[in-house]
Parts: structure tokens; sequence; C-alpha cells
């Protein structure tokens, strides 16, 4: 689709959610909001307004399904940067080190999103029960983040999730539907290729997903990218190869940026010197962490974590969805 047609694709779609997406605003304004999330009790759901620009805030992003009721936002995973809106979901497919930013908020206009987290078991379930096979994909449709056009079909499911807010006895039964509802229009639409890819085990891409489950657990050791393919059951160039295409990163890349996020964290949730800081993650050379992190982060890190601290803070820290 060229861009031209695309931006008539996203406006179309933004003037047709538009009611539904006044609704969903009408049932977040009933809800205790604690300066960053609404609270509620439907479980895997995560409801955020923002009212000032935040960021750029670090996190390492787990399986889950994005949607702005309004607003917009900018990821950075790797070299890539993802921008989306409310005529958007954003889909992350696997756990990946990322950068985001909230560029406009205001108590006018907040920024509002909306988070399902995705339970890989319960992909499988659907896509076995409704023979959901998967297909070839070409290889830019490998990597595990992506935008996709937000429907009205979901934003109407999003809506009946959160109205369950006013009717709590309804949760245990309706809320695991209208789960099951998202996870199928999601393997059914646009982006469906590519979740089932992930979801499904004995792939490629499963392969790297446990290359990429061991660098979390093991971020702060050094790392042989020789070991790492063993573990994935790969040579070393094809995992070199799908691990790229998957996160956009090389696996040594990956385990840099696991290592800055969780060092900016231990800085500013225990008050840590960057110097304690980066041997804590697995850094040997302090030098070499501030060069790092000043190139992750755009500045040192002292500098960085007061200004985090001077702001208004926890929007500055959290994963907003």
């Amino acid at each position: 689709m060229s861009e031209a047609k695309a931006i008539i694709e996203r406006q179309r779609l933004r003037e047709e959610t538009a009611p539904l997406r006044a609704r969903i605003l009408d049932e977040l304004a009933q809800l205790q909001w604690d300066g960053l999330r609404y609270s509620h009790t439907v479980p895997e759901l995560s409801l955020y307004r923002v009212v000032e620009p935040a960021g750029p805030f670090s996190a390492v992003y787990e399986p889950s399904l994005s949607l702005i009721i309004k607003g917009s936002k900018r990821v950075h995973v790797g070299n890539q940067t993802l921008v989306y809106d409310d005529s958007c979901f954003f889909l992350t497919a696997l756990g990946l080190p990322a950068t985001g930013q909230i560029c406009e908020a205001s108590l006018d206009e907040p920024y509002v999103a909306a988070s399902l987290r995705l339970d890989l078991e319960r992909l499988r379930r659907i896509i076995a029960d409704h023979d959901l096979h998967p297909t070839e994909a070409p290889e830019r449709d490998l990597v595990g983040v992506a935008v996709g056009a937000a429907t009205p079909a979901l934003f109407d499911a999003f809506l009946r999730l959160i109205s369950l807010a006013n009717a709590p006895a309804d949760i245990p039964f309706l809320a695991s539907h209208i789960h099951n509802e998202i996870l199928y229009r999601l393997l059914t639409g646009e982006q469906g290729a590519r979740l089932r890819r992930f979801a499904l085990a004995g792939t490629n891409s499963n392969r790297v997903a446990r290359a990429i489950a061991w660098l979390k657990e093991n971020y702060t050791q050094p790392l042989r990218v020789e070991e790492l393919a063993e573990i994935a059951n790969m040579g070393v160039s094809t995992l070199h190869h799908h691990f790229r295409a998957m996160t956009a990163m090389s696996p040594l890349q990956f385990q840099k940026h696991l290592r800055l996020h969780h060092a900016r964290e231990l800085m500013l949730s225990q008050s840590l010197d960057a110097a304690t800081a980066a041997l804590r993650v697995g850094y040997e050379s302090p030098t070499q962490f501030s060069r790092e992190y000043r190139r992750a982060f755009g500045h040192p890190p002292l500098r960085d974590i007061r200004a985090i601290l001077n702001s208004s803070d926890s929007t500055k820290r959290d994963s907003v969805g």
C-alpha cells in the first residue's frame, strides 16, 4: 500500500472508531486513576492516562497488544522506530528491550492507552482449535514487533472488556471469552501470520525465542555466541540471521540493551551510582558503560538520572502501553 493510501486508510479507521473510543473514554472516566494507571480488575489488562509528555522511558516489553485510545507514541527497538496512534495497535510478539516516548499530552488532551498481555499458551490453543496454520512470511514480517490497523471490531472488544468494571461478577466468565476474541482477531488479521509464527513451537522463531529467554535470564554473564547457538539448536550464522530479523539487533546488541535498561532501573530504584550499576549488570569497564549509556539514552548516566528524578517521575520511569 502506498503512503498516501495508508494515510487515507488510517483516517478512515479513525473516523469509524471515534464513537467506540469516545465510549471507552467515558468508561475510563468512572475508574480510579493514580496519576498513571486506571484501576481495573480484569486480569492481564492495563490502562494508562498520561497528562504531559513522557520519556524516553526504557523497558523490556513483554508479549502484549497495546491500543491507543487517544494520542500517539514512538517506540525504538534496536535500529527500528515505530510510530502509532489511535488508528493502530502495537504488537509485541516476544520480550524485547525498547525505548518509548509520548511526545504530546496535556490535561485537556491526555494520552490514553490500553495494554493486554499475550498468553502464548492461550494463543496456541486458539490456533489449534480453529486450524490457523502458520504461513510463510517475508523477512520483514519476522520482526517481533509490529504496528497494525486498529479496527472497529478490536475497539469494540476492548470496550466490552473495560466495561466489565461495572459488572465485576461477570469478569471470571466474560473476560476470558473477550480476551479470546481479541486474540482470534489478531490471529486472523493483517499481523496474524507473524503472531502465529511466534506462538507455535518448532520454528526458527521459537528457537530464537529460546535464545532470547536465555539472554534475559543471564544478561549479566559474558556472552559466547557459539553457546547461545547451541541453546537455540541453530548454527551461529543461522542464529545471527534469524535473531536480527526478529529483533532488529544482533545477540550482542540485544544483551547490551538489556544491560543498559536494567542499569538505568537500578540507578532509579536503588539510587546506585553509575559505576556500581555498571558492574551489577555485567560491565567490566565503567567508561565503556558510560559511553554506551550516552549513545542509548542521549545523556551520560548521572545527567540522565537527575533529569528523570527532577521530572514528574512515575510517567518517566514506567512502560506505558
